[in-house]
């Protein structure tokens, strides 16, 4: 019995060790807190919105039709009258990165804004200026009044690796100066909507609020800019992005010195490798950019690219696939003559092409709506959802007109589109009082809606007409 004791006692003391060395090896954040919470900062904005921006458009009902005299009453009843206006709020995060006074968030934080508040750690608060902002990034660069403001110091992303602990800080759902902490996920991610960004991903708790918040390495240096969730409810499901600091630097720095961001462009339509295509192109494994297509009056017009070339090197660095060319691309110089790696016919070549400034407007220099350096895909993972162009045969098959206009739902795999009600089959014609006729104008009205709002969707259905809510995200 004595040996049995003698035995347990022994298992728990090995036990209690080795959860006592488990322990000793988590990292311990308080320190880092202390000394970077006072450079860590809230922003509340105002927006002014027209109020007759509330009631959505319905549809031009002609003369007799039976709910012509309904929906005339329900404009009556429900239209605001001209003339006031309310303000809507905003809450997001952002960090001091010079003690006089500049600051870094998101661009979505403060898009739109009439009046931006930024509040410090000591409860001072202070009216932003915004001296300029980045859509294609998602960054904004904001100033306020003051000397010897506490900052935080700037790290490298490129030096962190998978795996390694990262920290954030931020105001989720308005709670001020949250901690929460993760791991490095994967590094290098592509998202649909912003192909200017190799995001870094991890598993750090991000909500609403948290957007434009720094995070952190194990050294208190910030590494990245909290940006995105990837979520079907709407909250954090375990997957969030954080924008490289080095990129958010180099855009700050762009900003401040004149207002606008400088960035190359290529000028060709991309797509992924898969095995087949690597096969039949005489490749050992699929990796790089294949070039579906040239843009017109574009670098790589004026150079020696061919349809079929899979970019695999540019500018010295390597191109894994096709989501990474875009930011590689758009961080080169403007007016550099880079060499470009490509595989053709089964052997490398080199072609070296002079970038050019990337057009504002790239949608009229691609042919069906193709958007620079990336097929648009239609994909919407932040809605749920995937549309498709609304070509001849789709009018048919849906019993449309032959002049009908929208895009086709065709899947929805998620919130809030489903939420909305949207059903595969359903197209939209209107969103937000705006007429959509392909997806690159539906991305581009989306993109200017702001984050938590609800907006109008007008849908055929069977060849009906109806209105849907959507909530941006």
């Amino acid at each position: 019995m004595r040996t049995v004791i003698q035995r347990y006692f022994v298992v728990f003391v090995l036990l209690f060790l080795s959860v006592g060395v488990a322990s000793a090896q988590l990292p311990d954040f308080v320190d880092l807190v202390d000394r970077n919470s006072p450079a860590v900062v809230n922003i509340s904005t105002s927006q002014e919105m027209a109020a007759s921006e509330q009631v959505p458009d319905m549809p031009d009902l002609p003369e007799g039709h039976p709910f012509r005299d309904f929906m005339d009453r329900f404009l009556d009843e429900n239209t605001p009258p001209p003339g006031p206006r309310f303000d809507s709020q905003s809450l997001g995060s952002g960090f001091i990165v010079s003690d006089d006074g500049y600051i870094l968030t998101n661009n979505h934080v403060v898009e739109g804004a009439t009046e931006i508040i930024v509040r410090l750690n000591d409860r001072r608060q202070l009216v932003a200026e915004l001296v300029g902002a980045d859509k294609r990034s998602d960054l904004a660069l904001l100033k306020v009044e003051g000397e010897d403001l506490p900052t935080v110091s700037i790290g490298s992303s490129s030096d962190l690796k998978v795996g390694e602990w990262v920290l954030a800080i931020g105001a989720p759902f308005g709670f001020e100066y949250s901690v929460t902490a993760g791991i490095i996920s994967a590094k290098g991610r592509n998202l649909p909507t912003e192909s200017y960004v190799p995001f870094l991903q991890t598993d750090v708790a991000i909500n609403p609020g948290n957007s434009g918040g720094p995070l952190f390495n194990l050294d208190g240096e910030v590494v990245g800019i909290n940006s995105h969730i990837y979520s079907r409810s709407g909250g954090f499901q375990g997957i969030s992005f954080a924008i490289p600091i080095e990129l958010a630097m180099d855009v700050a720095d762009q900003l401040k010195a004149g207002g606008v961001v400088s960035r190359a462009w290529l000028g060709v339509v991309i797509q992924d490798v898969t095995r087949e295509l690597a096969e039949s192109f005489g490749m050992d494994r699929p990796e790089g950019a294949l070039v579906a297509q040239i843009l017109p009056d574009s670098p790589a017009a004026a150079a020696d690219f061919e349809p079929g070339d899979v970019i695999v090197e540019f500018n010295g660095v390597d191109v894994p696939n096709s989501g990474a060319l875009p930011a590689i691309v758009g961080r080169a110089p403007v007016g550099d003559r880079v060499p470009v790696v490509v595989m053709r016919s089964g052997e490398e070549q080199v072609i070296e092409v002079v970038l050019e400034q990337l057009p504002e407007d790239l949608t009229a220099r691609a042919p069906g709506g193709a958007q620079e350096q990336q097929r648009d895909r239609g994909e919407f993972a932040s809605l749920g959802m995937t549309v498709e162009p609304l070509n001849q045969d789709a009018r048919e098959a849906l019993g449309l007109n032959e002049d009908a206009a929208g895009v086709l739902v065709s899947d929805v795999s998620g919130e809030p589109a489903r939420e909305a009600g949207l059903m595969p089959g359903d197209v939209i014609t209107r969103i937000n009082r705006q007429e959509i006729e392909s997806i690159s104008a539906l991305r581009e009205v989306l993109d200017s809606v702001s984050s938590g709002r609800s907006i109008p969707l007008l849908v055929l259905r069977n060849g009906t007409p109806r209105f849907l809510a959507l909530r941006i995200p």
